[in-house]
């Protein structure tokens, strides 16, 4: 079985900038909650791209860019009804 490579862009950003992002994106305007009494939850989020370094890969696309072109294609996607 092939070995399981994480594909990210090596960006470090925690949890409330990574939903502070998406809601900036999505143009959401209600107001996010985090429930500080799970304080053993994941704070940060960094995928190690190490792995796809050494074959030779490297993101092309900014974390910001590619979210931007995620909810463009959602839309674009679930403007037939799907």
């Amino acid at each position: 079985q092939p070995p399981l490579v994480n594909v990210g862009c090596g960006e470090d950003l925690s949890i409330r900038e990574l939903a502070e992002l998406v809601r900036e994106v999505v143009g959401f305007t209600g107001k996010l909650v985090f429930d500080a009494s799970k304080p053993d939850g994941t704070m940060r989020k960094l995928l190690d791209v190490g792995k796809l370094n050494a074959l030779g890969w490297k993101a092309h696309t900014r974390l910001n860019d590619g979210i931007v072109q995620a909810y463009a294609d959602y839309l674009e996607y679930t403007k037939g009804g799907v």
